[in-house]
Parts: C-alpha cells; structure tokens; sequence
C-alpha cells in the first residue's frame, strides 16, 4: 500500500475528491490530511474520513524538522498539494525528491509564481482576455510552479467569462482528473 498526504489551507474540495477517489483503493491509501491553519475546513474531511489529521503554524514548519517526524510516523510516501499556499522548505523537498505533486490552476509557464494562486490566477486571466484556461499538475521544487509538468488539461473561455466563471471551469476539470492522475503516476512511478 503507498500512503499519501494532503497538505491544504482551505475548505479542501480538491482533497474531498481525493480522498473519496482512493477510499476503497486496495493500492494507495491517504493516511494524513495536514493543514497550515488549524481552522482549516478540510480538516473536518479528515475526521468525516478517519483519516489522521495535523495542523502546524509557520514556526514548527519552517525553523524545525519535525514535520518530517510526522511523515514518517504515518508511513508517508508521497505528498500531494491540494491548495497549500506555503513555498516548501527545502528539507521536505529533498526527502520526497520527485514525491511531491502539486495542482495549479494555470496551463503552467502562465500565471504561475509566487502569489499567483486561486482567484488571482482567474481574475489575470480575465484581464489578459484569455480564449482558454485550464489546469497543471506538477511536481514540485524549490521554485514555485517550476517543477516538472506532468499533466495539463484546457479548458475553453468565452469573452464573456466573469473570474468566477473560470474558476468554476477549471474547478471542475480539476476535480476530475486530479485523483486519477495521482493515481497513474504513483502507480508508474
């Protein structure tokens, strides 16, 4: 069995997806739902699901490593972001070398980087009159939105599309191929 954790901030609907896809998975298992805000709603879709859950602040994150005690505890082997907005410290990157993969809601080089993420994506977008949008799932590194794509998946705009439109749109799309492609690259890798 691989075990997965999800780090989130938010109300964690990518994570929901997740975790309902590999619920009844005889191959891959999420074992830790992990958020920077203890408040975090997608904290409740850990306890909805039995699944183990940990909140952290900055400090515990960045000036130590004990987060990785966590991991190992939980038997982690591969950490998925699903709406974290924290850059990784580098003592996580390289103990999940190639392990970790993150979703942007971009077709990545565009609008990726630091503070490019949710509605900022979707309203630059709007701005720049773009005919299509869609998703990136990448891995990660030490720069923000630069690791290696692995999927991409467009979606269209009309003129008229309002920032909420769009990120509904991509929204959608990202809900459904985020599990799978989860699930094909940790099968292959």
């Amino acid at each position: 069995m691989t075990n997965i954790a999800i780090l989130a901030s938010g109300t964690g609907s990518n994570a929901r997806k997740i975790v309902e896809y590999f619920s009844n998975s005889e191959d891959i298992a999420v074992r830790l739902i992990a958020s920077n805000k203890a408040k975090a709603k997608v904290l409740d879709i850990a306890d909805e699901y039995q699944v183990h859950k940990f909140a952290f602040d900055r400090a515990y994150f960045y000036e130590s490593q004990d987060f990785l005690k966590v991991l190992k505890k939980e038997r982690i082997d591969f950490i998925i972001l699903a709406g974290f907005l924290w850059m990784l410290p580098e003592y996580l990157i390289k103990a999940y070398p190639n392990r970790i993969i993150n979703i942007h809601p971009s077709l990545l080089p565009k609008y990726g980087g630091k503070g490019m993420y949710g509605h900022h994506v979707h309203e630059a977008v709007k701005a720049n009159s773009e005919s299509e949008s869609g998703i990136t799932i990448h891995l990660v590194n030490e720069e923000y939105d630069r690791g290696r794509v692995i999927f991409q998946r467009k979606v269209q705009l009309e003129a008229d599309d309002s920032a909420e439109i769009i990120a509904k749109k991509v929204l959608e799309i990202e809900h459904e191929f985020f599990p799978r492609v989860i699930e094909d690259f940790i099968l292959t890798f």
